[in-house]
């Protein structure tokens, strides 16, 4: 992905949002969500628009 969004800082280089040449997401937007039921420390939140990267599996 080469279009970074200034906005959303990302450094998950596994992503294939992420910005290849920079520590930036390439989408317009995310969703952010959790995995507990009462979120209390940053371990529990998550990014929901994280897609694996075909190219990078093996890294």
């Amino acid at each position: 992905m080469e279009k970074k969004n200034h906005s959303i800082e990302c450094s998950v280089k596994q992503c294939a949002n992420h910005c290849e040449n920079a520590d930036y997401c390439a989408l317009e937007k995310i969703r952010v969500g959790t995995h507990e039921q009462n979120p209390t420390v940053s371990q529990c939140v998550d990014c929901e628009s994280f897609i694996l990267g075909a190219h990078r599996k093996t890294e």
